[in-house]
C-alpha cells in the first residue's frame, strides 16, 4: 500500500542525505530514481535537498515498487493468524516462495526487478523499499533466499552496489 512516510522516516531520509553529501564529490552527476510510492518520493526529495539539488529532479519507476501483499495489504499479521492461519504458517515456512492471494512472492518480485537492473546502467541514487532490497541482496550478493527473506532491512542506512559487491553503509 502507499503508506505515507512518518517523522522517523523523514529524519532517516534527511540523515541518509547528509551521509551521501559527505560521500559524493559531485551529486549532480548521478541519475536519481525512486519508487513512485509517496514515502519513497518524499524520501528522495529530502535526500536531494541535503545534496543541494532541487527536490523534484528525478524519475520514478514502477518496477521498484514494494512487494505486493495483494488481499493481505489491509490486514495485520495478527488478524491473518486468526483468519488464515494455514496460509500464515505456509509463509513462515517459505517466505521467499509464498504468494499471498493476488500478491507477489519474493521470487516474483525478483523477476520484476531484474529488467530494471539492466535499465540502470550508470551511477545512480535509488530510493526503494525493503522487499526490493531483499531481492537485490540475494541477486547481487548471492545471499540465500531463506536468509534474505528473514533479514532485517535497515531504513537508516545506505545500500551501495559498486559493480562487484553490495554493502550497507
Amino acid at each position: 500500500m502507499d503508506i505515507p512516510i512518518n517523522d522517523t522516516g523523514r529524519e532517516q531520509a534527511t540523515n541518509n542525505g547528509k551521509t551521501l553529501a559527505g560521500l559524493l564529490d559531485d551529486p549532480a552527476r548521478f541519475r536519481y530514481i525512486a519508487s513512485p510510492l509517496g514515502r519513497t518520493r518524499e524520501t528522495m526529495n529530502l535526500v536531494r535537498l541535503q545534496l543541494g539539488l532541487t527536490s523534484y529532479g528525478y524519475e520514478t519507476d514502477d518496477r521498484i515498487k514494494e512487494i505486493s501483499f495483494g488481499l493481505w495489504e489491509t490486514h495485520t499479521f495478527a488478524e491473518l493468524k486468526l483468519t488464515v492461519p494455514d496460509m500464515v504458517r505456509q509463509r513462515r515456512e517459505d517466505k521467499w516462495g509464498f504468494q499471498p492471494p493476488q500478491g507477489e512472492s519474493y521470487h516474483m518480485l525478483l523477476n520484476r526487478v531484474r529488467p530494471w537492473l539492466n535499465y540502470v546502467n550508470e551511477d545512480a541514487i535509488v530510493v526503494c523499499h525493503g522487499g526490493i532490497l531483499r531481492v537485490l541482496e540475494h541477486h547481487l550478493n548471492g545471499t540465500s533466499t531463506a536468509e534474505v527473506a528473514q533479514q532485517a532491512i535497515p531504513q537508516d542506512r545506505i545500500f551501495k552496489w559498486d559493480g562487484t559487491t553490495a554493502t550497507w553503509l
